[in-house]
């Protein structure tokens, strides 16, 4: 078994990533992978605006998505230690599929449990029931696993209203029979219900919880695996970590942790949350930083990155269609980020009009390089009340 660096949050594909783990290196690992819904996830900030983080689409079907978490799911395997458990979080579009290769994976006779979480929302089908639960698939590597019985507080508490000499109280049972009832409660099952724990309600957008990540998930769903299937001091790793939720728990539980995202804005969220929660020295390993690294990246994360870099604020659905990505956060001038080289003229002509329309008098383009023809049209803007700064990528921290 070899030791491992904790702290950590690595920006990049997991699979590359655990590849590069030593073996019998991580005591708990919970995933939350995209769930093959066929659907666009986006963060809504706080100030109303948004970006979009990944795409859970597939081309080709199932059987790709299935063959691409095969791989995630042998690495995890991997690196998980002989007395460690899995979680696998998936709902209906899936699961199925996944408790086959799960079972290829870590061997049917190391399933442990499949565990219901039935939340508190759902579409309405005309001809069908409410999905109202997803399912998280708990395997351990080996047969003797790392384990503490979680135990609930009575769901009538007015029913243990019998006490004897010795103090000892009774619960009225089946058919009328006074039961023994344990101080320390009773063991908590499968099924994980919102309608007796409410902490297990999904977030609204009231909740003090509530980051505007998709698919982000209570804290208490998270204390309950770690607190069950790890000690203080043990290492969780979440492969899928998204905003943070499962870095977070371990980390005030005192456990150390380890997260992968390949999102660059999720891990400087999560940092941020970290940072917020008391985690010090947490430091984000692979994110982009050169020319080459920053053209690689999908544009919607390229974005995000540079509207982070200068400390801005993201635009809102609303204005998005004027050509407005966000904007600074003193002056609230408008930014327009191309990943692109050589932006020409009409990109400076389109963005002059859009400052216009918000009324502002300064905005800035942010790209990679610009032609002679934009510097002389963002020139002639200049003379007519409207300044368009060109700012190089590799320039951003000499502008703001």
């Amino acid at each position: 078994m070899s030791d491992i660096d904790t702290g950590l949050i690595y920006c990049g594909d997991n699979l590359k990533v655990l590849s590069g783990f030593p073996e019998n290196s991580v005591d708990l690992i919970y995933a939350d992978p995209p769930f093959f819904s066929n659907r666009n996830y986006e963060i809504i900030w706080g100030n109303g605006a948004e970006v979009k983080v990944y795409e859970d689409r597939w081309k080709g079907g199932i059987n790709v998505y299935i063959e691409w978490m095969k791989e995630r799911l042998w690495q995890c395997h991997r690196v998980l230690k002989d007395t460690g458990s899995m979680y696998l979080h998936c709902d209906w579009h899936a699961n199925h599929r996944l408790r086959v290769a799960m079972d290829e994976i870590f061997l049917e006779k190391n399933f442990r449990n499949e565990i219901i979480w039935h939340y508190d929302i759902g579409g309405k089908p005309k001809f069908d029931f409410r999905r109202k639960h997803d399912t998280i698939l708990r395997y351990s590597k080996g047969e003797e696993v790392v384990w503490n019985e979680i135990r609930l507080p009575p769901l009538n508490p007015e029913r243990y209203n019998k006490v004897d000499e010795t103090g000892r109280r009774y619960y009225l049972g089946y058919r009328g029979k006074w039961r023994k009832y344990l101080d320390s409660g009773t063991p908590a099952d499968d099924v994980w219900t919102f309608v007796r724990e409410p902490e297990f309600r999904t977030l609204n957008s009231q909740s003090k919880e509530r980051l505007g990540y998709p698919t982000q998930k209570p804290e208490a769903l998270l204390e309950r695996i770690i607190r069950a299937s790890s000690n203080p001091g043990d290492i969780v790793l979440d492969p899928f970590c998204g905003c943070g939720t499962t870095l977070v728990v371990a980390h005030q539980l005192g456990r150390r942790f380890i997260g992968v995202d390949v999102s660059p804005i999720a891990c400087e969220l999560m940092k941020r949350r970290l940072m917020r929660a008391g985690a010090a020295d947490v430091r984000i390993i692979g994110a982009p930083k050169t020319i080459p690294e920053l053209k690689s990246i999908k544009p919607f994360e390229f974005q995000g990155w540079v509207i982070d870099r200068i400390g801005g604020v993201h635009s809102t659905k609303k204005t998005a269609d004027m050509g407005i990505d966000g904007y600074t956060f003193l002056k609230h001038q408008p930014v327009q980020v191309k990943q692109k080289e050589r932006v020409g003229r009409i990109p400076v002509d389109n963005f002059e009009t859009a400052v216009r329309r918000v009324s502002q008098t300064v905005g800035y383009i942010i790209a990679f390089s610009f032609t002679r023809n934009a510097y002389e049209e963002a020139a002639r803007a200049k003379k007519e009340g409207i300044e368009i700064i060109l700012v190089r990528v590799d320039e951003i921290d000499k502008h703001f």
